[in-house]
């Protein structure tokens, strides 16, 4: 049996976007414990030039809710990128798996060839979506959720792999 559009995306997505959450709520008691304002971690950095803990959570809830209205072919749904609480950014990710359940195997499957057009550096970028979800999404989804756990485990959450991969 091969594998779909859809079961290749959404229950990844999902999947990956609890792992995350868990990952926040682990964070939030840690700096309860700790007595540590949320704000170190919200807005912790592994470099001066990259984005926060705040915008790597938006960018990943960005890149699959994105990826799940252009391979559906509806209506991209539009976030304002001002969460900057522990709460906030645990809302944005709730919002975007119900937006993912909300999404049905019937309109992802047969996307393969659809072509999907983003704007890069200023300029059209055109996918076909089979290439689009393996080649552009999850690359950028990945790394934007591991981004978040280096970045926790730099400022010292104790988590480990499992935190990342979560419950299987």
């Amino acid at each position: 049996m091969s594998l779909s559009m859809y079961q290749a995306s959404i229950p990844v997505f999902i999947h990956k976007l609890e792992n995350l959450s868990k990952i926040l709520d682990k964070t939030t008691a840690h700096a309860d414990y700790k007595k540590i304002d949320p704000a170190v971690f919200i807005s912790g950095r592994l470099a001066p030039d990259m984005y926060p803990l705040s915008r790597q959570v938006q960018i990943a809830t960005d890149v699959v809710k994105g990826c799940a209205a252009r391979l559906a072919g509806i209506e991209l749904p539009s976030y304002e990128d001002n969460e900057i609480t522990f709460p906030e950014l645990q809302a944005r990710i709730a919002k975007t798996i119900n937006f993912l359940q909300s999404v049905s195997a019937a309109q992802i499957d047969g996307s393969e060839e659809r072509t999907v057009t983003l704007k890069l550096h200023g300029k059209d970028a055109h996918f076909p979506g089979q290439a689009y979800l393996l080649n552009f999404v999850l690359p950028n989804f990945y790394f934007h959720i591991t981004m978040v756990y280096a970045i926790l485990r730099h400022n010292g959450l104790e988590i480990g792999k499992m935190d990342f991969l979560g419950n299987y």
